[in-house]
């Protein structure tokens, strides 16, 4: 089935556009959302119309949402995950995991489904797109990170990393300092034996 589009829709096309699709989606979604009408003589007509309104609105709402866009562009978000030894995560962070996250530091209320990823299932460092309008999708850095370590060290009951540097580092100073006291000693001790020895020296010339 032929419809012309009255509106933007992602991953089909714009406004204006003329698309063959299944029956189903047409009669079901595209034409009870106000998004297509059929492709008949009467609908191409208008399809100028259609296209000058669609690039004003366009144009408008992409100004509205550049503020959001150069905000979720400048984000990055962490989270920590359980990692495989390949590098696989036992799970995986969602699409609505991620949207939570960008809502929670922005203080907006975007949806899931605006989120161009499938859910991230390996450790490292992800470029996610979040997309705002048809042409306005930023992207938001996602770094996921393996909570193993820090799993363990709290189980058995181990200091963190940064603390056992520091306790390290510690325990090399008293070392440094115990090594400088006991050379002084030794120094002093024989300095010691030195003076006694002349000394005795010379008594026996007197």
């Amino acid at each position: 089935m032929k419809v012309l589009l009255i509106k933007d829709v992602y991953n089909l096309g714009r406004a204006g556009d003329v698309k063959k699709v299944a029956d189903g989606y047409a009669r079901n979604f595209l034409i009870p959302q106000k998004m297509a009408v059929f492709a008949t003589a009467g609908a191409l007509k208008q399809v100028e119309k259609i296209q000058a309104a669609a690039a004003k609105q366009r144009e408008l709402l992409n100004e509205e949402m550049s503020g959001l866009a150069e905000q979720i562009a400048a984000l990055e978000l962490s989270f920590k995950a359980k990692v495989g030894e390949t590098g696989k995560l036992y799970g995986s962070i969602t699409q609505q995991q991620i949207i939570d996250a960008v809502n929670k530091k922005l203080n907006v209320n975007l949806d899931r489904h605006q989120i161009e990823s499938g859910p991230l299932r390996e450790e490292g460092e992800h470029d996610v797109r979040v997309r705002l309008t048809f042409d306005l999708i930023p992207e938001v850095k996602v770094l996921v990170e393996s909570d193993v370590e820090v799993a363990e060290e709290e189980e058995d009951g181990r200091k963190p990393r940064s603390a056992k540097i520091e306790e390290i580092v510690e325990i090399e100073e008293e070392a440094a300092e115990a090594a400088v006291d006991e050379a002084v000693e030794d120094v002093t001790v024989e300095a010691a034996a030195e003076d006694a020895s002349e000394e005795a020296e010379q008594a026996e010339e007197e």
